[in-house]
């Protein structure tokens, strides 16, 4: 299965839609686009069992951020201090950027 093409990259601030985290915003840690999820900072956080892997890594309950479906965040603009829709626009050069649909703010440094 190809993996698609989507406009949320790593480092974006995004805002989640829909889920139990609605409303929260957060910070792209990982893109996996394969499975058509991302990692947010701090958002979507699970329990997981861990068993004591020796001296170092002591065993216990261990909090962490799990994938959250692409479609349920949208690329937060600050300009506009909302959730918005990213368009593409392509300069004289050839170079392409991420803009805000809905006030034309560049999105990000690609």
């Amino acid at each position: 299965m190809a993996s698609a093409k989507y406009k949320i990259k790593k480092n974006d601030t995004v805002m989640v839609v829909t889920g139990r985290d609605r409303g929260k915003t957060g910070k792209v840690m990982r893109v996996l686009p394969e499975r058509g999820r991302v990692v947010v900072e701090r958002l979507n956080i699970v329990k997981r069992h861990s068993k004591p892997r020796g001296a170092q890594s002591p065993g216990g309950i261990v909090e962490k951020e799990a994938p959250i479906a692409i479609s349920n965040v949208m690329i937060f603009c600050d300009r506009c201090n909302a959730p918005v829709r990213v368009g593409v626009k392509v300069a004289d050069d050839g170079a392409k950027s991420r803009v805000c649909r809905r006030c034309g703010e560049v999105i990000g440094n690609d």
